[in-house]
């Protein structure tokens, strides 16, 4: 046997070493793994049973005392919009800025407008058809005028009467985002020249 014809056979022996490996059609069989350990991974799932606990449960309550890392909330005005007596706060809890009122004009149009409607008169989407819904209040009405920004706060999180919870949908910095332009809105409803900034008064003469 010369030596190309040595070179052809062992060219033959790597191709069908290669494809005699190769796993182009479905198979029922288990592939083979020199070191199965990360295919079988005993563990407990969610709600699963045990033996090893007393209570026969795999999952455990959590350590008394702990708190998961970014839930301790030492905060309470800026969590609940309430002072440590459980009174509801004045005025927000965080600063002012044009970025967080238009934050704020952004959050109430998505998850207010359709009920209080953009201009925040209670005459949205909701109100004007026949969904059955009670009529939301009008945000320029006097006694609403008179609602803290506390019990604002904690309206939009905890819902009231008919309007739902709205604290696993809107983050809690958001929410202040819309009581502060919820105050802007009224502001604006109720605003006189005098209230615009000499700056740019005359533009809007």
């Amino acid at each position: 046997m010369n030596y190309r014809s040595s070179q052809i056979i062992m060219l033959l022996i790597v191709m069908l070493v290669i494809f005699g490996c190769s796993r182009e059609k479905v198979s029922d069989k288990t592939p083979i793994h020199l070191n199965p350990n990360m295919d079988h991974q005993p563990k407990y799932k969610a709600q699963a049973a045990s033996d090893f606990f007393e209570n026969g449960s795999a999952m455990r309550p959590l350590v008394e005392g702990t708190v998961a890392q970014g839930w301790l909330r030492e905060d309470i005005k800026y969590y609940t919009g309430k002072d440590k007596k459980g009174n509801f706060i004045s005025t927000a809890p965080v600063e002012i800025s044009m970025d967080r009122l238009k934050r704020g004009q952004e959050r109430f149009n998505i998850f207010c407008s359709p009920c209080h409607s953009r201009v925040g008169d209670g005459k949205g989407i909701m109100a004007k058809e026949d969904y059955q819904y009670v009529v939301p209040p009008n945000f320029h009405s006097d006694s609403v005028m008179q609602f803290t920004d506390g019990y604002i706060f904690n309206v939009v999180s905890n819902g009231v009467r008919n309007m739902p919870s709205y604290k696993h949908q809107i983050p809690v910095d958001d929410r202040w985002s819309i009581v502060l332009y919820l105050r802007a809105l009224q502001k604006s409803h109720n605003a006189t020249i005098d209230d615009i900034p000499a700056s740019i008064r005359e533009e809007v003469k």
